[in-house]
């Protein structure tokens, strides 16, 4: 496939799903959907797949800016996972949202639910790690998984009911800690000399 490693990219994929976490915001987006009348899933889909891809081309000279080096984010952002694993698997919340419905599909659907900081951060340890055309191909694959959710809200809530929800999120929340691992244990030993 043109260069492409297909465990690399289902290696990568899985990890966006795992952060980006659709279905388990599904009961958070079936709230706001009743609060709005509607989400506009391709303008979520749209917005959010434009700031991944961004931060995919972008984050690395905006980090330079500041004066941080990708291998140190990678592990900044590998301890922010880890923490977002923790949420998942022990159902405590460590960070807070504003959950403020008003401004619709871009704030908080778009951003920061399904391309929040979470999201951002993985998005450039895995680039310390991947070829940027293995993000790119994982940020779209998920981004159609993330358009078939939004559009299918109702019935997939329906379908998998209150208790699948609660051990996928669990299930991927094992998923994260364990990628959050790895990706700590790969930098952080070109950070110590």
């Amino acid at each position: 496939m043109n260069g492409i490693n297909i465990d690399e990219l289902l290696t990568v994929t899985f990890t966006l799903f795992a952060v980006i976490d659709i279905l388990g915001s599904i009961p958070l987006l079936i709230s706001f959907k009743s609060k709005l009348g509607e989400i506009q899933e391709a303008k979520a889909t749209l917005i959010s797949g434009a700031l991944m891809i961004l931060f995919l081309l972008g984050g690395e000279k905006f980090l330079n800016i500041l004066g941080v080096d990708v291998r140190s984010f990678a592990v900044g952002g590998s301890i922010v996972i880890f923490i977002l694993g923790l949420e998942m698997v022990l159902g405590v919340e460590f960070f807070k949202s504003e959950g403020d419905a008003k401004s619709g599909t871009v704030v908080p659907i778009a951003f920061p639910l399904i391309a929040g900081s979470g999201t951002l951060t993985t998005i450039i340890s895995l680039k310390a790690n991947y070829p940027n055309t293995v993000v790119a191909m994982a940020i779209g694959l998920n981004l159609i998984v993330v358009y078939f959710v939004l559009k299918s809200l109702d019935r997939i809530a329906g379908w998998i009911g209150p208790n699948g929800l609660l051990a996928i999120r669990k299930f991927f929340g094992v998923v994260l800690l364990a990628i959050a691992v790895k990706i700590f244990a790969t930098n952080a030993a070109g950070l110590i000399k």
